[in-house]
């Protein structure tokens, strides 16, 4: 009984209800339960083509490319910097590990960036102009509603539109 009771608090706490979905490592849904996603099982793999290369994501729960609730965590190189650009969502960006430099505009300024350092969580809405760079290995922690997208301010800088 302790066990059930145990495992009832948690669900509660975890917001997991009758209808929550149990994820893999890697995003895939399995069965209905709580999920459980340890570090060091995470399948990383190389970021989307909107952001430069050297960036990999691991997605937690859900499709970040469809419609609907997602979680997915991203590595950053030290040094790594992602131009200006917009989301069509509200980003929601918990820091787990390093600092993520982010500063708001459509002029890339290091000078004029706040740093989110591990623990620091951040928010802002649908289509505003940002920009940041790294400060030591990082991984950020995205969570929000699908489809995820990125747009740059300057097509130029759209790696998707860099000569190949």
């Amino acid at each position: 009984m302790k066990h059930v009771l145990s495992a009832l608090v948690a669900a509660v706490v975890l917001g997991l209800g009758p209808g929550a979905t149990a994820l893999s490592g890697g995003g895939q849904h399995a069965a209905p339960g709580p999920s459980i996603h340890r570090p060091d099982t995470l399948v990383w793999t190389d970021a989307p083509a909107s952001l430069p290369p050297g960036a990999k994501v691991a997605v937690l729960e859900g499709d970040p490319t469809r419609a609907g609730p997602f979680v997915m965590r991203m590595r950053f190189p030290d040094g790594y910097r992602v131009l200006p650009h917009t989301h069509p969502k509200p980003e929601r960006v918990t820091v787990l590990a390093g600092t993520l430099h982010i500063g708001m505009g459509a002029t890339f300024d290091a000078a004029k960036c706040e740093a989110m350092r591990a623990a620091t969580y951040g928010t802002w809405p649908a289509a505003m102009k940002h920009y940041g760079w790294f400060q030591g290995e990082t991984i950020i922690q995205l969570h929000g509603d699908g489809p995820w997208a990125v747009e740059y301010v300057n097509p130029a800088d759209d790696p998707r539109n860099a000569k190949r």
